[in-house]
């Protein structure tokens, strides 16, 4: 069996093919496991395992399943503390959890809704177009087989400078890839970040998160269970795209003139996922689907050995029995396919016609590849050959675990002493004027609606609030009104200072976004984005940002319902800054009642939420105006974040809109709602303006509210513990920033004129 398909520098596979008896007969037979991405104790200790040399069908499942990628070997040892975050809701319990394809959580009316937040960031540097769309896909059948629909999705990005050839090369593609996936999915895309900063040059982030909707008694896990059912492979015929995607692309840093190793990157058919959607949903309302198992990284030895492992059983496949796009495939090619738009099902023999008939009505292609056995064993022929014989346990569960060395950075100290309150200051109206006119055209503060606009936002009809609002909110429930909201954060440059802090930042943001429209915050999920763990200032960063991020679950009293590890995000010896996005659910039982962040009239009072500190290390006025950072980042206070969410949920019906302080300040958040809903702000600052509108102090929020309601929200602050500010009103046509002798003004078009024309004006 020839090797043709693969990608030109795939290390060689076998040209003969490799059976058990073959591996038993030539022990000493030389393999490329160095290629495929195993280390030499990593290979000794599979032959340990089997009690013999691996086939090559069976080096191929181990090296993309004991992948970084696949089986978060250096990760594993600090995600564990996440388990110790009580596994229940403000609501209730969550239905499923970490392990599982999606975290699973109740929302009451005997709805449940799944989410999820995954990385594609090798992928989409390599191809972007195809390294982007494929990343949607994956995350949405993540969540279609956990029983539900997939009804939106959001993409937090990260790039290199606006200005860098590389960004124009990958940021439009990249763009164009999540939108033309998800747009004829008919999914709305609510929300997410597009960041730019020097650190992901040559490392894009590409994070795309999926939100689904079901009932409780709709919910399906990964597990073959019952000697004798039938293994259905359904959707896409397995061609040689994306081999040793998960072992070698997703699971090593770039060499500083690129990838050094490319295995041809997933190639997605977003009106063949449409078509499985449907069709699996059908397959569950059937009754029928004992099992259920999408394919993403590692392919078919992933999803073999997972549904086998997590089974009271064992599997029996025949391979050759997988429909085809390429029929010179080897069976190790076919095994670490990761061509889309594939699921595998578990169902009752009696059952076949059935989900045969539905499968044709939806025109997808499906076989019968195999059956669950009671042997515990999951084996693999071809053509009549045993090509596998292994524990499937020791595939998919019981990969190496690395307690990598790591250390605080000989650096961390001299980063935090230079500190950007140090830094020279505007000291006049003028130079305050300027200054809020830069940050706003700067890059990550500018308007990203040449990215957004590329996304439909409100297909399916259930989007309530989507970018560039502060949260996404979706309608459950058409007749009660039952609904979500989502936001995904996370602040790179903050994390860099202090990892512990920064993460935990990261969730405030995120639950103070979702809190600004008056849901409440119930649970979270991860995506952790960083360096090369063989770095020990890297695996410092990782496991200070997941002892963070536990901590300030626990203080919120939110739970991790599952998410992902990315690692090997550098080129070279430069790592990104370790980015943990956070995407933060919430839940908001009337989306009637919602708040928005645009401003809903003039002549309403301006109040702000929270307490104001001198805290401009790593903001983004020190980044745009001095590029610098250092010092560190603002205090993080979970306790006031709590209360500034709970006073948000009280407060519907009271405050007409609400808008959190982040990146920017004050300065930022005044000024986004104003350009959008073209009311302009009149506002009086007390003591130091520069402090006022510019520091990033957490724990904020604008809101606007009637002048006859103030003191009804005084009331409800003052029952929350929240300080209050009035701060001015809305009204006229323009920024008007009171400040005794710095006293400025700003007219709104010139404001918005600043705001819209940096992307459009870089990106052509």
């Amino acid at each position: 069996m020839t090797a043709s398909s693969a990608a030109p520098d795939q290390p060689a596979l076998e040209t003969t093919v490799d059976t058990v008896a073959h591996a038993a007969a030539d022990p000493d037979r030389e393999q490329p496991w160095a290629e495929l991405g195993l280390t030499a104790d990593e290979y000794e200790r599979i032959r340990e395992i089997l009690g013999r040399r691996p086939t090559s069908s069976e080096l191929a499942m181990y090296s993309v399943m004991w992948s970084e990628h696949c089986s978060y070997k250096s990760s594993k040892v600090h995600l564990k503390q996440f388990s110790q975050i009580p596994q229940e809701t403000r609501v209730g319990k969550m239905l499923a959890g970490i392990g599982e394809n999606a975290g699973v959580i109740d929302i009451g009316q005997g709805y449940a809704v799944t989410f999820k937040i995954e990385s594609h960031n090798h992928p989409s540097y390599v191809e972007p177009y195809q390294g982007a769309a494929t990343g949607v896909g994956g995350i949405v059948r993540d969540i279609l087989a956990m029983g539900a629909r997939p009804v939106a999705v959001m993409d937090p990005l990260r790039f290199g400078s606006l200005e860098a050839d590389d960004t124009h090369r990958v940021l439009p593609g990249i763009v164009a890839g999540v939108g033309g996936y998800g747009n004829c999915l008919g999914l709305p895309n609510i929300g997410g970040e597009a960041v730019f900063d020097d650190c992901y040059a040559g490392n894009p982030l590409v994070n795309a998160l999926c939100v689904g909707v079901l009932r409780h008694e709709d919910l399906h896990l990964a597990k073959a269970s019952g000697a004798g059912n039938l293994v259905i492979m359904y959707g896409a015929r397995t061609g040689g795209d994306g081999i040793g995607g998960a072992s070698i692309l997703a699971s090593v840093e770039f060499e500083e003139d690129g990838p050094a190793k490319r295995p041809s990157v997933q190639v997605g058919d977003p009106f063949m996922e449409k078509l499985l959607i449907e069709c699996t949903l059908e397959l569950f309302a059937a009754g029928i689907v004992r099992g259920i198992q999408d394919f993403g990284a590692a392919g078919i030895s992933c999803a073999t050995s997972e549904l086998a492992a997590a089974g009271d059983g064992g599997m029996h496949v025949d391979l050759e029995r997988a429909p085809l796009r390429d029929s010179t495939l080897a069976p190790e090619e076919i095994l670490m396919s990761e061509s889309q738009e594939r699921m595998m099902a578990v169902i009752a023999p009696e059952d076949e016609a059935t989900f045969m008939g539905i499968c044709a009505k939806w025109e997808v292609e499906a076989a019968v590849i195999g059956e669950v056995t009671g042997d515990g064993r999951l084996r693999v022929d071809w053509h009549g050959e045993t090509v596998v014989d292994v524990d499937p346990r020791t595939v998919a569960h019981d990969g190496p675990v690395y307690q990598r060395p790591f250390a605080r950075p000989a650096w961390q100290d001299e980063l935090q002493a230079d500190e950007a309150e140090v830094l020279p200051r505007p000291e006049s109206g003028d130079e305050l004027r300027e200054t809020v006119l830069r940050l706003v055209a700067s890059p990550n503060l500018a308007d990203k609606s040449w990215i957004t606009d590329q996304y439909d936002r409100y297909v399916r009809g259930n989007t309530v609030l989507a970018q560039p609002e502060d949260a996404g909110v979706l309608r459950v429930d058409p007749d009660t009104n039952l609904g979500v909201a989502l936001a995904t954060d996370a602040n790179g440059r903050f994390a860099k200072l202090d990892p512990y802090a920064g993460a935990q930042l990261a969730l405030a943001e995120s639950y103070r976004n979702v809190a600004t429209t008056g849901a409440v915050p119930l649970a979270v999920s991860d995506c952790l984005n960083f360096g090369s763990p063989e770095d020990p200032d890297v695996m410092w960063q990782f496991a200070e940002a997941c002892r963070g991020l536990k901590d300030a679950c626990l203080e919120l009293g939110i739970p991790v319902t599952g998410g992902n590890v990315s690692l090997y995000n550098q080129t070279g010896e430069v790592a990104i800054h370790p980015t943990p996005v956070v995407a933060t659910l919430g839940l908001i039982d009337d989306v009637t009642t919602r708040i928005p962040s645009r401003f809903a009239a003039a002549g309403e009072r301006l109040l702000l939420l929270g307490e104001t500190r001198e805290e401009l290390s790593g903001s983004e006025w020190a980044q745009v105006v001095h590029g610098h950072l250092g010092g560190r980042p603002p205090t993080v206070d979970l306790a006031a974040e709590r209360a500034l969410g709970s006073l948000l949920a009280a407060s519907r019906g009271v405050v007409t809109s609400a808008h959190d302080l982040s990146e920017g300040g004050l300065a930022q958040a005044l000024a986004e709602p104003a350009i959008v809903s073209g009311i302009g702000v009149s506002v009086e600052l007390a003591g130091d303006p520069f402090v006022a509108l510019f520091s990033e102090s957490a724990g904020r929020a604008l809101v606007t509210v009637a002048p006859e309601r103030v003191e009804e929200l005084r009331g409800l602050a003052e029952q929350h513990g929240v300080p209050v500010a009035d701060l001015g009103r809305t009204g006229g046509s323009s920024y008007r920033i009171g400040c005794g002798d710095d006293s400025f003004e700003i007219d709104l078009a010139e404001l918005g004129e600043a705001w819209r024309a940096t992307l459009p004006t870089a990106l052509g």
